[in-house]
């Protein structure tokens, strides 16, 4: 996987992490946890208490099943994340879930989300197997939602009570859209 870089913000470095960058994706998630527990289902306790290996493991490098991270870094700070779940089951493995969208708040409004979500995508248009991918994001969350809907994202549900935080519980939008593999062989499914 190339490394990318950002024309708007030339510092900035977009990699796949390796299990190498596992103690800085740790303390970064765990940063999102913290402060944005109505945007993950995971909680900063849940995941505080795994092992460093289990976090190296999600950052393995093959090329079957399991998940992608993308890093931001900026220099050697990590700024920004990005995930893809890729799925093991024969019957769905043409789906991918866009998971784990992070960015550090004094990165936001620089582009850098569009960067992480555009390295996403590239790295799926490398991968013929891949359809559809697909996404959840907190209803009212406003910011995040018209930043997937500029990349062709499209609702198609509303699950309520689906994270439970402090004080009540907080729905999340589900949205979709098809990879540029779907969309060569005209199966765009809208």
């Amino acid at each position: 996987m190339p490394e990318w870089v950002s024309p708007m913000t030339p510092s900035i470095n977009v990699l796949r992490l390796t299990p190498q960058s596992a103690t800085q994706y740790r303390e970064l998630m765990l940063e999102a946890y913290t402060l944005h527990p109505e945007a993950f289902t995971s909680s900063a306790a849940e995941r505080a208490a795994l092992p460093l290996t289990w976090w190296e493991t999600r950052l393995q490098t093959t090329n079957g099943p399991g998940d992608v991270i993308f890093g931001a870094w900026d220099g050697e700070t990590l700024v920004g994340v990005v995930g893809l779940s890729l799925e093991s089951r024969a019957k769905a493995r043409h789906k991918v879930t866009l998971m784990g969208m992070y960015v550090k708040e004094h990165c936001r409004g620089c582009g850098l989300g569009s960067l992480l979500v555009t390295t996403a995508l590239q790295f799926l248009d490398t991968r013929p197997d891949v359809n559809v991918v697909q996404l959840t994001v907190t209803q009212g969350n406003t910011a995040a939602q018209a930043l997937y809907e500029r990349f062709g994202f499209v609702q198609f549900g509303i699950e309520p009570m689906a994270v439970a935080v402090a004080g009540g519980y907080v729905a999340k939008v589900h949205m979709w859209r098809t990879t540029g593999s779907a969309a060569s062989t005209g199966q765009t499914g809208l």
